[in-house]
């Protein structure tokens, strides 16, 4: 078996409107430290680490993923991922085709069993003169509203409500612009020292959501005027400082309903609302439905 064989993935010239992505799996998954099978797949799969550390070997080269990246698993290319820090790691993993061209009934639709190859079934790669292909990188630091949509995508597909594959879909189109996008961009964010503080003050702000991020703080802190600092980081994130540090909340707090038993005040002044009734009015107005009832729905699965 080689595995750097450069059949794969197989690239398929389209237009934008015959993209048209399939959702075969979408979850958040906790590893323990340690190694897993090498190992090549149908479709793609976009593994996203939200916490802890990470490493896939591919292509004779050993790649590391920190929190807050993501690898781009290619079709029919041999991989083995491998969990790197103590004592297990979060990801959210997303398994997919481009054309909805693959038939997936359970996870070993999506693995290759060298045994019984099936040669045809490798699902092919959109490639648009607009952008490089995705498999031309393979670590991606995407946006926050990039991991948003990839956790809605995981929300859609574990509650499954009237129309989830449509939602799915669209999601999943929005997903594939926003990693496409970051590849022209790259260069600017590795050159601007203003991009280099910003990367630096979100990361602070996912670590620790809870502190006093005012726009006031948030500019003293890139030593900005506040409207340059509103500028600047709408540019790079996509949205302004507060609603950024709302959405870091927000996506913490689901986080703590879906995995600890710890009770709602205590969620909520974890994540910068130490008012009760202020975070459940932000909650709902976020999510739609209660802090509580957003807990029960999480646990029928």
């Amino acid at each position: 078996m080689n595995d750097t064989n450069s059949d794969y993935p197989i690239k398929r010239e389209a237009s934008f409107r015959e993209w048209s992505p399939s959702i075969h799996y979408a979850q958040f998954q906790r590893m323990a430290t340690g190694a897993l099978p090498r190992r090549r797949l149908y479709d793609f799969e976009l593994l996203y680490v939200c916490h802890g550390a990470a490493a896939t070997t591919m292509n004779g080269n050993r790649y590391v993923i920190e929190a807050g990246q993501l690898i781009f698993l290619p079709s029919g290319v041999y991989h083995q991922n491998e969990v790197i820090s103590e004592p297990d790691a979060r990801f959210l993993g997303i398994h997919f085709d481009f054309f909805d061209e693959l038939d997936i009934q359970t996870e070993a639709d999506m693995i290759v069993n060298e045994s019984v190859l099936a040669p045809d079934k490798f699902a092919q790669e959109a490639v648009s003169s607009a952008f490089l292909p995705l498999s031309s990188r393979t670590i991606y630091t995407p946006p926050l509203p990039c991991v948003q949509m990839m956790e809605r995508i995981v929300e859609e597909f574990t509650y499954r409500p009237a129309g989830y594959e449509l939602a799915c879909k669209g999601l999943m189109l929005d997903v594939l612009v926003q990693l496409c996008r970051t590849h022209p961009f790259q260069a600017l964010t590795e050159t601007s020292p203003h991009d280099a503080k910003l990367i630096d003050l979100m990361s602070q702000i996912e670590e620790t959501p809870a502190k006093d991020w005012s726009n006031k703080i948030i500019a003293e802190h890139l030593m900005l005027s506040a409207d340059h600092t509103a500028k600047l980081f709408k540019r790079f994130a996509g949205m302004p400082p507060s609603e950024f540090v709302q959405s870091v909340r927000h996506r913490e707090a689901r986080r703590l309903l879906r995995e600890s038993d710890i009770s709602i005040e205590a969620v909520g002044e974890g994540v910068g609302y130490p008012d009760i009734h202020y975070f459940s009015r932000i909650f709902r107005r976020l999510e739609g439905i209660t802090a509580t009832d957003y807990r029960k729905l999480s646990r029928i699965l």
